[in-house]
């Protein structure tokens, strides 16, 4: 997983704790959305990842951008599960 210079155990913590869960239609991955501290800011994370045989693979963490998540889900590519 890329993490640049986000701390080792945000995206597992991320993925804990995130109540916003969504599927990507475009990728076919999952995305777990959390708001938290990051470069001394309040800002909406996310987590791709990915289920397979009841097994967790994180695959990279970023920031979100403010329309992102909006534009997402209105176009129908992220659906809430």
């Amino acid at each position: 997983m890329e993490r640049g210079e986000i701390p080792y155990t945000l995206p597992k913590k991320i993925y804990q704790i995130s109540s916003e869960h969504y599927f990507d239609k475009e990728t076919g991955k999952k995305v777990a959305v959390k708001k938290v501290k990051y470069k001394n800011k309040l800002r909406e994370m996310v987590v791709i990842y990915e289920e397979i045989n009841d097994q967790i693979n994180l695959i990279t963490i970023h920031p979100l951008k403010n329309y992102q998540k909006i534009s997402r889900i209105k176009s129908g590519r992220g659906q809430k599960i």
